[in-house]
């Protein structure tokens, strides 16, 4: 953006100076376009980057240089072209090639592996002489120069990018930041401008427009779709500079007559739908301009197209507003139409439960449109290239006598570029166009390529008609939402208008419809097909779109389970390809492992369809959606699944898949993982027993109508509890039976003693054949009268919720999900059910808990011991299991749920004595974790503080010194003197040093004892040296 370039100030005078230098370099156009590499790179080093960009290089300066040609890489001793040092650091890379090598994108993996064998280096150049790229650190994004038509503007870029004086400053990173900050403000500002303009102006077109109000905003959003393309085209050449001020002006100075401000904007419509000589401007037509009679009749006051729509103009489109911009803001004012809507049908509009969260709606950052466009469309085009011979330059000695090579050579580059022509890619599901979008740049740019691989012969190629030709022949898309259809249209025709060039109609093109029940386009007919399909789990469809789903559940085979309508999509999707296409998505992996995803893995694994997989794990991709998310990639026969766990910024960088085949991929659970990590889990799984054989139940616990009803801290006294009801905000006296201690997931921690303040209103017994039951009312009311009155005050709302939830709204005051009573009053192991590492403990309390943690009750046949058992999902073996087997969450934690808990292979013992030792350590550990408890409490009890501050939790963290900072802070102490805040800490010096070494020498145990048990269960499972250190690297 212009404003962040200018935000860095350079020296006027030097950059006039060395713009001069560079005229010098300008003469020798006409050798350089003839020198071979090697014979002018030391030339090009010196007539650019000595001259015109401030460096020094070795041989001009051995003693005080910072340009070196041909140094030798860090790793593996190749050497690159030249490299930039500052403070004596390698901090960048140049490779350069010559004038025949047309495609840098070529060049780009050979440059990428010098810098990435430089621990330092932060950036990159690549140059053929002419073009010039600069790239920060990543190959992902590049700024590019033609020197050979280089203005004194752009020069000012090249130096202020790229001259030694930015570059020992950092400046192009300071630059880089700038610009995503300044991209974001500027994306709000616009946003906000826009979002007011078109509220506005939907306002006053109600109000003086008797028409049905939905209507009314559907044209609503064309004028405004009509009015951005105004915007657009006016910073961009297409129409006149201020386009916008000279249709205010025109209307200021027809006196105010009987013409309105809206009638000069439709005359300007009309005038860019058919073109007007008089007004300069040419023919656009595309549909955008249409005649529309609705739109034509509206009735708008001038104020709403005056200075709001002034106040648009004044952004610069050409240089500030970049279409991706336009991008996000066209898909956040999809989200408002659809808040608009619900404002006319007088429903209810949630933000984080609106349509296109319904839909499962969410915008795709340009980094994955990007790689999945180059590693679908890229790689066909890269296959084609390469089965063409396809070089990345041309020679040519006599363009008007060509050799039979050369002939040839042309007939293969024409063929090419006729191949490219046919090849049709299609988004189902677009949105806004954003993959429609990075497909459009990239066949631009594959012309841009072939057009250069074809200049030597003078074969000349109009270029902007390429673009023309992608829409018509190239592009599809497909979109549920009406006005996501409009507004992806509109963003390809703001990509490829050009000044005096129709738009193109993408009528046939760019289609509303449900492209699962109604795709408008022939199966096996597509040689791409990308895009970011909606996630959206079987329980919302069925609440939103009942018949729909009835529908999906008949025609697709992944509509298995609780489905998710992806899978759907990528079972359509893969129909739609052609025999040699590809197909990539991104979307929530939980297919490869969820019990929904049965139906989608038989369907995958039948056609061995997946060809790669990129697993992103708990990293997330999408700013508003918390979605675990994968790139998978789909095409036909595949032999082998390839697949990397990935950091998702890391899919740029070069790696090495791993692999499983076919022959090992079922309807069963998909374990992705490397061929050391499979070896360990086989032999896991030769062990006898399964951990749903061993524990006949692993369940949640109970779930109320309302935890701010049912919960309630509190303790007993005299034979009451006495509590605290955050329903009420107010204490509660009720009888001590009807309340039971309960658990939340923060209460459960490895190995830790269990305790709370928490209790739950229980209204159920156990009736005479052992089952839990809720009280009849008269005997609850009678037994229990207080408890009764109680929840009573609740009774519309919990009738309510029982009606909601479908269960018998007759017993309204019992739990929404008892589950059975002696599940809890028993010995039993509990896990929380989200965690970070095995954090499962034992409990022969009777704790009641909730849906956060579960409990393991071993079937009454195995007598081996609860806490032989605990060291053993404790370990770090079960954790192991879990990370290969289980479904990641974000920061790395695991879902310790039923389904991925009872795969895990337990051994069988020979004799039960074997189990003593291990009951031992537990016992053990146990006492030393309540022994820890213990110290820490006593010590934060003499804090004698309300709240406890974290740090102050883990004070044994702490020194001294931080621990009087923070404990100062959070009693809010000030000392009168230095002698008094001396006192203070001679009162506490002791007992905090004391207790903070009793704290550690308990934690070293229980550290030193963890170890042990993990030992113990290695060696239980015969595992190896080599297997032990595979489990405790992963």
């Amino acid at each position: 953006q212009k404003s962040v370039l200018t935000s860095i100030k350079q020296d006027e005078s030097l950059v006039a100076s060395r713009w001069n230098n560079f005229q010098n370099y300008i003469a020798k156009i006409d050798a350089i376009r003839g020198f071979k590499e090697e014979v002018y790179q030391d030339g090009f080093f010196k007539d650019v980057f000595e001259s015109c960009l401030g460096y020094t290089l070795k041989t001009t300066n051995p003693s005080d240089y910072n340009l070196e040609r041909e140094k030798k890489n860090e790793t593996d001793g190749k050497k690159a072209d030249g490299v930039i040092y500052v403070n004596g650091e390698i901090i960048g890379i140049v490779e350069l090639k010559d004038q025949k090598t047309k495609n840098l994108d070529a060049v780009e993996s050979q440059a990428f592996n010098y810098h990435n064998s430089h621990s330092n280096s932060k950036y990159v150049i690549i140059s053929n002489f002419d073009e010039l790229r600069f790239y920060i650190d990543k190959k992902t994004a590049y700024e590019k120069f033609n020197l050979f038509t280089l203005t004194y503007d752009d020069f000012k870029t090249l130096h202020l990018l790229i001259s030694y004086e930015s570059i020992k400053e950092n400046i192009p990173l300071k630059l880089k930041e700038k610009s995503a900050n300044f991209e974001q403000t500027i994306s709000k500002e616009l946003y906000r401008d826009f979002s007011q303009f078109r509220s506005h102006l939907f306002e006053n077109i109600i109000k003086n427009n008797d028409l049905d109000r939905s209507l009314l905003l559907r044209l609503t959003q064309k004028l405004c779709d009509r009015i951005i393309f105004i915007l657009f085209a006016e910073d961009r050449n297409l129409l006149k500079a201020n386009t916008v001020k000279e249709i205010r002006s025109r209307h200021q100075q027809d006196g105010f007559g009987d013409r309105s401000m809206y009638d000069y904007y439709k005359l300007y419509f009309d005038a860019i739908n058919t073109g007007n000589e008089k007004l300069g401007i040419p023919k656009y037509n595309g549909g955008l301009f249409a005649t529309d009679e609705m739109l034509d009749s509206l009735k708008i006051d001038d104020t709403y197209l005056d200075m709001e729509a002034q106040k648009l103009s004044d952004f610069d489109f050409e240089s500030d507003i970049s279409v991706n911009i336009l991008g996000h803001i066209f898909e956040q004012s999809l989200t408002d139409l659809e808040e608009m809507n619900a404002s006319i049908n007088d429903t209810e509009f949630d933000k984080k439960k609106s349509k296109r969260k319904k839909d499962g709606v969410f915008y795709t950052p340009e980094y994955i449109t990007r790689y999945i466009v180059e590693n679908t469309l890229g790689k066909l085009c890269r296959d084609k290239k390469e089965a063409l011979k396809i070089e990345p330059e041309t020679v040519v000695v006599n363009p008007r006598k060509l050799t039979k090579a050369e002939q040839t050579y042309k007939e293969i580059l024409l063929k090419y570029r006729e191949w490219l022509t046919h090849l049709k890619i299609l988004d189902p599901a677009c949105g806004s166009g954003a993959f429609l979008n990075q497909a459009l740049e990239f066949l631009i740019r594959e012309h841009t390529l072939i057009r250069d691989l074809l200049l030597p012969f003078e074969d000349l190629m109009i270029g902007y008609e390429v673009e023309k030709s992608i829409l018509e022949h190239n592009l599809y898309g497909v979109d549920i939402n009406e006005d996501a259809v409009e507004i992806a249209k509109l963003s390809l025709w703001l990509r490829t208008a050009h000044k005096g060039r129709e738009l193109t109609s993408l009528n046939d093109k760019i289609v509303c419809a449900n492209s699962l029940l109604a795709m408008p386009f022939e199966e096996n007919s597509f040689d791409v097909v990308i895009g970011n399909p909606p996630y959206v789990r079987v329980q919302g469809l069925k609440s939103n779109y009942e018949d729909e789903a009835k529908l999906y559940e008949q025609k697709f085979k992944s509509a298995t389970g609780k489905y998710d309508i992806y899978a759907l999509f990528l079972e359509m999707s893969f129909k739609m390809l052609k025999p040699t296409g590809k197909l990539s998505y991104i979307l929530p992996h939980k297919f490869l492992i969820a019990d929904f995803g049965y139906g989608l893995r038989t369907f995958l694994a039948e056609n061995k369809a997946v060809e790669s997989l990129l697993h992103f794990g708990s990293e997330m991709v999408f700013e508003d959606a918390s979605a675990y998310t994968c790139i998978v990639t789909l095409s036909h026969d595949n032999q082998k699944l390839n697949f990397k766990s990935i950091h998702p910024k890391k899919i740029f960088d070069e790696f090495v898949y791993d692999s499983v085949g076919y022959e090992k991929l079922h309807s069963d659970t998909w374990n992705l993982s490397n061929n050391g990590v499979s070896q360990v889990m086989d032999k896991l799984n030769t062990q006898p027993l399964r951990l749903k054989e061993v524990f006949s139940k692993i369940s949640v616990g109970v779930q109320s109508l309302g935890d701010d009803i049912y919960l309630l801290n509190g303790k007993f006294e005299n034979n009451h509890f006495v509590g605290f009801s955050k329903e009420l905000n107010g204490e509660v006296i009720l009888e001590q039976e009807l309340m039971k201690p309960f658990l939340k997931g923060e209460d459960v921690k490895r190995y830790a003693p269990l305790g709370t303040e928490l209790y739950i209103i229980y209204p159920h017994f156990i009736d005479e054949n052992g089952k839990t039951k809720p009280f009849e009312e008269e005997d609850f009311k009678k037994d229990f009268p207080l408890g009764y009155a109680y929840l009573e005050r609740f009774k519309p709302l919990l009738i309510e919720r029982k009606i909601n939830y479908k269960t018998n709204p007759k017993y309204w005051y019992s739990l929404h999900r008892s589950r059975e009573i002696d599940m809890f009053e028993q010995e039993k192991i509990i896990t929380p059910e989200i965690s970070l590492g095995a954090n499962m403990t034992y409990d022969n309390q009777s704790f009641y808990h909730g849906t956060k943690c579960y409990t393991f009750i071993k079937a009454p046949k195995y007598k081996e011991n609860y806490r032989f058992y605990l060291c053993i999902l404790n370990s770090s073996l079960m954790w192991f299991f879990l990370k290969n087997t289980g479904y990641e969450l974000r920061g790395g934690y695991f879902a310790f749920k039923t389904n991925f808990l009872e795969p895990f292979p337990l051994p069988k013992l020979e004799r039960l004595e074997q189990q003593e030792p291990f009951i031992e350590k537990a016992d053990l550990i146990l006492e030393l974790n309540k022994q820890l408890q213990n110290a820490k409490q006593n010590f934060l009890n003499e804090l004698r503080l309300e709240k406890t501050p974290k740090k102050l939790q883990k004070f044994e963290e702490l020194e001294f010194e931080e621990f009087v900072k923070e404990y100062t802070k959070a009693k809010k102490l000030k000392f009168a003197d230095k002698l008094e805040e001396r006192n203070f800490k001679n009162d506490w010096l002791a007992l905090f040093e004391n207790d903070k070494k009793a704290v550690l020498e308990l934690k070293a145990q229980i550290a030193k004892t963890d170890k042990e048990i993990d030992s113990m269960v290695y060696a239980l499972y015969r595992l190896t040296e080599n297997e032990i250190g595979i489990i405790e690297n992963v």
